[in-house]
C-alpha cells in the first residue's frame, strides 16, 4: 500500500491530505494503538508512526517526551511493527517515521520485510538522504514501499531535484530550521520551498511546520498537498496523563478541525486559481 492514492483521493476532493504523526508505544502499546485509530476516524489522510529513539537530535521536547515515556515502558521495533498493522488495517495509508541507527541494527532487508509484512506503505527518514541510503532504496525497491526524504529551506537547486528523484510517494518538506514543535505562526519560508520543490517534481508535497490549530492547517493548505501534525497531537496526549479517555476525546477534537482546515484551506486554493 502506498499513500498516493490517499493524497490521488485528497486531490480530486480539492484539498489537501492530512497526514497525523503519533509515536508508537505512547502512552502505551494498546494506547498508541487507539490514539492512532482516532485519528483515522477524525479524518487523517495517512498515518506517520513514530519509532522512539533515545537520541531525537531533530525532535523538539514535546515529541521527546512522549518518545521517553514509550521507551520507559519497554517499546520496540516488534512493537511499532505491530501498530502499523493494527493502523494499516483500518485502510489507511502507514508510514514509520525514524532514525536511520534503529533502522541499520535491526537489519535493513529485514526491517523493510517486515514493514511490507505488516502492510506498511513506507519509511520516513528525517536523518538519511538518498546518497547516503542506497541500501534503503534498493530494501525499498524490492518490497514496493515508499521512499519519503526530506527537502528544506536551506537544500540547494540540486539536492532538491537529487532528493525528490530518489522519493516515492510524497515529499517531506521540512519548512522550520531547527527542531520539531508546535508553532504559534507558520513561516515565511514553507511557500517559497514548496514552489521550488514544485519545479523539479510531480510528487505531493507534505508541509511539516508546526501546525497546532484548524486555521494553521488552511494557511498551508492553500499551497502545499499534505499539512503534517505531530506535536500539536503528542501534546494532548502528554496533557492528560492522569484522564487518557479525556485526552483521546481531545484528540479527536483537534483532529476534527484539523481536517476542517485543510478543507478550507483547498477552497481558498480554488479562489486564488480562479482570480
Amino acid at each position: 500500500m502506498s499513500v498516493a492514492p490517499a493524497f490521488a483521493r485528497a486531490r480530486e476532493e480539492g484539498r489537501a491530505a492530512l497526514v497525523g504523526y503519533l509515536p508508537a508505544g505512547f502512552p502505551s502499546v494498546a494506547g498508541g494503538i487507539e490514539a492512532l485509530r482516532v485519528l483515522v476516524d477524525a479524518g487523517c489522510d495517512v498515518i506517520e508512526v513514530g519509532l522512539p529513539y533515545s537520541d531525537p537530535v531533530m525532535d523538539g521536547p514535546t515529541v521527546q517526551a512522549a518518545a521517553q515515556q514509550a521507551l520507559d515502558g519497554g517499546v520496540r521495533t516488534s512493537d511499532v511493527l505491530r501498530t502499523v498493522e493494527a493502523v494499516a488495517a483500518t485502510g489507511t495509508p502507514t508510514v514509520v517515521m525514524t532514525y536511520w541507527n534503529p533502522v541499520e541494527r535491526y537489519g535493513v532487508e529485514r526491517f523493510a520485510a517486515d514493514l511490507a509484512s505488516a502492510g506498511g506503505a513506507g519509511l520516513i527518514t528525517p536523518d538519511l538522504t538518498p546518497d547516503s541510503g542506497s541500501g534503503w532504496v534498493e530494501a525499498a525497491d524490492r518490497h514496493d514501499l515508499d521512499k519519503i526524504f526530506l527537502v528544506a529551506p536551506s537544500s540547494t537547486d540540486e539536492r532538491l531535484a537529487m532528493t525528490t528523484s530518489a522519493c516515492r510517494g510524497f515529499v517531506y518538506a521540512t519548512a522550520v530550521m531547527g527542531v520539531t514543535g508546535a508553532r504559534a505562526t507558520t513561516s515565511d519560508l514553507a511557500p517559497p520551498l514548496v514552489a521550488r520543490t514544485r519545479e523539479v517534481t510531480d510528487l505531493p508535497i507534505g508541509v511539516g511546520l508546526g501546525v497546532s490549530t484548524g486555521a494553521q492547517a488552511a494557511e498551508i493548505a492553500a499551497y502545499a498537498d499534505g499539512v503534517i501534525v505531530g506535536s500539536a497531537l503528542v501534546r494532548v496526549l502528554l496533557d492528560h496523563p492522569d484522564d487518557p479517555p479525556a485526552g483521546v476525546r481531545r484528540l479527536a477534537q483537534l483532529t476534527t478541525e484539523l481536517a476542517e482546515g485543510v478543507r478550507r484551506g483547498g477552497a481558498l486554493r480554488g479562489d486564488l486559481a480562479r482570480a
